[in-house]
């Protein structure tokens, strides 16, 4: 964190994508045009709303692109509500960020091949390192991408997805929904049972996001797989309010998500309560 993270700063919501039923895409801009700050793959902002307040949400277009910044946002209370209810382009929003740390893309994962795993909103954090690595193709090895939803419907980014990444160099996209549904052809069936379906070799490094449940299987299925747990790569992004470590609510153990995290490695989640 800088010390003009705290400042928020004046955005224009230019554009509002709708991904799923309640999944929105919002793209933020400088009143004059251009990103709001710079950040890295995997950390976090706050939007805030006059007279609700303000909540945090991963920052899901790549640190490369200097025109606008994206958070696509899933509807689950008040804030969000008033996002996908209220808020049309041309609208100022306020931003302030970056928060937290990131996926170490300057360092551990250079030189790698890469597997990322995402179910639901999960992918939405993830987005931003693989457009990160595609725009820094020569310094990352193959890029697999494995990404569970419940229906077609409900993929964000379809479209990215289908016709974007899979046509890139060195680049494959395995999608799977969890029940049989008209029209796909594609695989059926959870994240986890697809992973070790698709019996990945344990020499890649592995950035994983999803619901707690999809972490902990999938976590089983990698290290049944030879993967080490210091080789795998998880954001949490529950709970967190101030973004300082202050206020306590995001207090794991001795871990504060919002300032140690939200990237952790999957060792560093033994030393959190079990409860977790």
């Amino acid at each position: 964190m800088n010390r003009d993270s705290m400042i928020p700063v004046v955005g224009v919501l230019t554009k509002v994508t709708r991904e799923t039923g309640d999944v929105n895409t919002y793209r933020v801009e400088k009143p004059g045009g251009g990103k709001l700050f710079e950040h890295m793959p995997g950390q976090c902002a706050f939007l805030s709303v006059p007279g609700l307040g303000e909540a945090i949400f991963s920052i899901t277009s790549s640190p490369t692109n200097q025109e606008f910044m994206e958070f696509s946002i899933k509807r689950t209370g008040r804030i969000t509500d008033f996002l996908d209810e209220g808020m049309e382009p041309g609208q100022e929003i306020a931003v302030r960020g970056p928060f937290g740390n990131h996926f170490p893309v300057e360092d551990k994962l250079k030189g790698r091949d890469l597997l990322f795993i995402g179910g639901g909103i999960g992918m939405a954090p993830l987005r931003s390192v693989v457009n990160y690595l595609l725009d820094h193709r020569a310094d990352y090895g193959n890029i697999d991408v494995v990404y569970g939803a419940r229906s077609r419907e409900d993929f964000v980014k379809y479209d990215e997805l289908t016709e974007d990444w899979p046509n890139r160099p060195g680049v494959q996209v395995h999608l799977t929904i969890d029940r049989p549904q008209e029209g796909w052809t594609g695989h059926v069936g959870f994240v986890p049972a697809f992973l070790r379906d698709l019996a990945f070799t344990s020499d890649k490094t592995v950035c994983l996001c999803g619901p707690p449940i999809m972490i902990k299987l999938c976590l089983e299925a990698l290290t049944d797989m030879g993967f080490r747990k210091d080789q795998v790569y998880t954001t949490l992004e529950l709970r967190m309010k101030c973004g300082i470590g202050k206020c306590g609510r995001c207090n794991i153990g001795k871990k504060y998500v919002c300032k140690d995290g939200p990237v952790f490695t999957c060792d560093e989640l033994d030393d959190m309560p079990d409860e977790y």
